[in-house]
C-alpha cells in the first residue's frame, strides 16, 4: 500500500504534542541555567544544549512512536511490556508514578514563581500576591480546557518565547566565530554541575508519558508517524534554538556576571533596547514560566494514569484531581513565600533516580517486537538510545550525591 505523502501545511497543522514537550522544559529553571551558563563561562557550554536537544528528540521520537503504534500511554505500554514480571510492574507503577508526581508537585511552585516575576518586573506587585492568580489561571485552563486547547496556547508560548530569546540574542551583536566554536565540546574548569544542570532541564521524565498519550490522541495511523516526527524534530529544535540563544545573549552581555536569576539579563539589554528591556525580558519569563506550570500537573496526571488505569481526561476523578492537587501545591508554596529549596532538592534526587529509569523503559518498548512490530526501533536506534541512557545515568547519580550533599 503506498504511503500517503503530507504537505508543508499538513505537518504546519500537526505541531502540538512536540510544543507541548518544548513548552515543558523551556522552563524558568531552564532560562535561569542557560543564563548562568553564558554569564559563567560565554559560549563554551553551547555543546551541551546541541547534544541534550539531539538526545530528548531521541527519547520522545521513541516516546510518540509508541503512543501512535499502541494507541496508549507509555504506562500502559510498560505494564504490557512486564505483565509477566509482576514486582517490575508493581516498582513502576508506585515507586516510577510517585516520584514523578512529587517531583511536578516541587517544581510547580518554582514555575508559578518564575511567571509571576515576569509580571511583577512589570507592576509593582509583590510576588506571592500574583502568584495565586497566576495559579488560579493555571488551574483553570486544566481542568476545562481540552488537550487540544493547551496544545495551542502552549505552541503561542513556545513562538513568544522564540521571538524574544531569539531576537535579543541578535540585538546583542554576539562573535559569531567564538560561537560556533561553543559547539565542540569542552569542560571548564568548575563546569561539570552546570553542564549536568543544562542537560537535565532539558530531558526531562515525565515528558516521556505526556507525549506517549498526546501523540496517541492525536494520530492513529503508522501513516502519520512521519507527522509526529515534524512535530518532534522542530518543536524541540525551536526549544534548543531557545535555549542556544539565552547562552549567547548572556555570554556576550553578561560574562563575568554574576548572577541572581534570568531578569538580571533585562538590565544588561537597557542599552541596546532601551524600555522595551524589561518588557521583553518579562513577556519571556512569563511565557516561559506558563508554559511550565501547565505542563507540570499534566506530566503527573500523565504518568499515573498509564501507570494506574486511569483515563487521560478530567472525566476521570483522579486524573482531574491529580491536576488539582499538584497545582495547589503549587499556589501555596509560592504564595507563603516559603523557600522550597529543601523540596526541589529532594525532587532533584528523585529526578536522577527516575530519568535514567524512564528512559530505560522508553528504549526497551520502542524496541518490542511484541508491541511495535515492525516500526520496533532500528539497530542504530537501538544503539543511540543505549547511548543516551549511559549517559543519564551518569547524570542521575550525580544529581542524587548533589541533592544529598545539599541536603545534609
Amino acid at each position: 500500500m503506498q504511503k500517503r505523502k503530507y504537505t508543508l501545511s499538513d505537518k504546519l497543522k500537526a505541531i502540538g504534542p512536540g510544543a507541548m514537550v518544548t513548552a515543558s522544559f523551556i522552563g524558568p529553571g531552564t532560562v535561569t541555567t542557560a543564563t548562568r551558563a553564558g554569564a559563567e563561562f560565554g559560549y563554551a557550554l553551547l555543546w551541551t544544549v546541541i547534544f541534550s536537544i539531539i538526545a530528548t528528540i531521541i527519547l520522545q521520537e521513541m516516546s510518540a512512536r509508541i503512543g501512535i503504534i499502541t494507541k496508549g500511554g507509555l504506562g500502559e505500554a510498560i505494564l504490557e511490556e512486564f505483565k509477566d514480571r509482576p514486582l517490575i510492574q508493581k516498582f513502576s507503577a508506585y515507586f516510577v508514578g510517585g516520584s514523578i508526581a512529587f517531583g511536578c508537585a516541587a517544581y510547580i511552585s518554582g514555575d508559578l514563581t518564575g511567571t509571576s516575576l515576569g509580571i511583577a518586573t512589570l507592576i509593582n506587585v509583590p510576588i506571592r500576591i500574583i502568584v495565586p492568580i497566576i495559579g488560579i489561571i493555571v488551574l483553570f485552563l486544566i481542568l476545562k480546557g481540552t488537550i487540544k486547547l493547551l496544545e495551542n496556547i502552549l505552541t503561542v508560548l513556545v513562538a513568544i518565547m522564540a521571538v524574544v530569546f531569539i531576537t535579543t540574542m541578535f540585538v546583542s551583536r554576539p562573535n559569531w566565530g567564538e560561537v560556533f566554536q561553543g559547539a565542540i565540546p569542552t569542560i571548564p574548569t568548575k563546569s561539570i554541575i552546570l553542564i549536568i544542570s543544562m542537560i537535565g532541564t532539558t530531558i526531562v521524565p515525565y515528558n516521556f508519558f505526556i507525549h506517549t498519550g498526546t501523540a496517541a490522541e492525536n494520530w492513529d495511523s503508522p501513516d502519520q508517524l512521519i507527522l509526529s516526527k515534524w512535530d518532534t524534530i522542530v518543536s524541540i529544535s525551536i526549544g534548543g534554538l531557545i535555549t542556544a540563544a539565552i547562552v549567547v545573549t548572556s555570554g556576550t552581555l553578561m560574562r563575568g556576571n554574576v548572577i541572581q536569576s534570568a531578569a538580571d539579563l533585562s538590565k544588561q539589554l537597557e542599552p541596546l533596547l532601551g524600555s522595551w528591556a524589561k518588557i521583553f525580558m518579562s513577556i519571556g519569563l512569563f511565557s516561559a514560566g506558563l508554559s511550565s506550570a501547565i505542563a507540570s500537573p499534566l506530566g503527573a496526571s500523565y504518568t499515573l494514569a498509564g501507570l494506574l488505569g486511569w483515563k487521560y481526561d478530567n472525566s476521570d476523578k483522579r486524573f482531574k484531581y491529580t491536576n488539582l492537587i499538584v497545582a495547589i501545591i503549587g499556589i501555596v508554596v509560592g504564595s507563603i513565600g516559603f523557600n522550597p529549596m529543601q523540596i526541589l532538592l529532594i525532587a532533584q534526587a528523585l529526578n536522577g533516580l527516575i530519568l535514567p529509569i524512564a528512559a530505560i523503559y522508553v528504549v526497551i518498548i520502542a524496541s518490542s517486537v511484541k508491541q511495535l512490530g515492525q516500526y520496533r526501533n532500528s539497530k542504530l536506534l537501538i544503539i543511540l538510545g543505549v547511548l543516551v541512557c549511559l549517559i543519564t545515568i551518569f547524570l542521575g547519580g550525580y544529581s542524587v550525591i548533589s541533592a544529598l550533599k545539599g541536603l545534609i
